[in-house]
């Protein structure tokens, strides 16, 4: 099996900067299986995730999302109280994902993040379950929306990212870094075909968001604006050249452009397929 694809599904857990370990029960399983999966699924933990994430303290649900979006959000691990009931904050709630394997944990900058497909996987199922309204109903189009960018149906991928509009504090759109957390959201499915890669240093400049597939998928660049047009976005993606560097997946490529109108409150999207001339 491939070693980069088992990292990607279960590595994450870092002891010191050089060194980083595997989920060992769920590489075993995976190799046992001939199969990258969630293997966290059966434990019980798993039904207690989605009993902390539901819990109402303020931010909990913004800083989960910003995580879902490949953020880091910083903690304060220090009041926490070494037990699974005692909750004050959602200082408490992430410390204790820490101990649970759910985050990682970087100690010199006090931050909690995401490790791996297989925890984002779980955490995907928890929210889907729970009462998280336009949050759990994006996460659940996420297949749907990447078939009709595949497909090149502008009018079903902007009703789709139109959804994934998330009515949170972080997610008011006044830029377009903030419109690229709802793009990580509603591609969330994504993850299991490709790497995501955010400011990718192409070309005359930086793209907004790259899909880099790891198997037969087609690469996608994805552009951005607020508050233009469709169009302007595709139009810098092949002014600027953004495909460079995508060399290898010339043949197979989609060029999408996305905007918002802080107007209308509407989104708009044009899919081309490179044409390598």
């Amino acid at each position: 099996m491939n070693f980069e694809e088992m990292k990607a599904w279960y590595d994450g857990y870092h002891l010191k900067k050089d060194i980083s370990i595997l989920s060992p029960k769920s590489v075993v399983s995976s190799l046992l299986n001939q199969e990258y999966s969630n293997y966290w699924t059966s434990t019980e933990t798993y039904e207690s995730l989605k009993v902390y994430i539901d819990m109402n303290f303020d931010g909990l649900k913004d800083d989960i999302i910003k995580l879902l979006a490949k953020e880091r959000v910083t903690v304060n691990p220090g009041k926490f109280q070494n037990d699974m009931t005692t909750f004050k904050s959602k200082d408490d709630v992430f410390t204790l994902l820490v101990h649970l394997g759910y985050l990682g944990y970087d100690k010199e900058a006090r931050k909690v993040y995401i490790p791996n497909n297989e925890v984002v996987d779980s955490f995907v199922n928890s929210i889907e379950e729970s009462h998280w309204g336009s949050v759990s109903e994006s996460l659940k189009n996420s297949i749907d929306l990447l078939e009709a960018t595949y497909t090149c149906n502008i009018n079903l991928v902007a009703e789709f990212i139109e959804k994934a509009h998330l009515e949170t504090s972080i997610l008011q759109y006044n830029d377009e870094n903030a419109l690229a957390y709802t793009i990580y959201l509603a591609y969330i499915m994504a993850r299991n075909d490709y790497t995501m890669v955010r400011e990718f240093p192409s070309g005359k400049g930086f793209a907004d968001v790259i899909f880099i597939p790891r198997y037969d998928k087609p690469a996608m660049i994805i552009e951005l604006k607020y508050d233009k047009d469709a169009d302007t976005a595709i139009k810098q993606i092949k002014e600027k050249k953004y495909f460079f560097g995508l060399e290898h997946y010339l043949d197979n490529l989609l060029l999408v452009g996305i905007n918002y109108n802080k107007d209308t409150k509407k989104h708009s999207c044009i899919i081309e397929k490179y044409q390598n001339r």
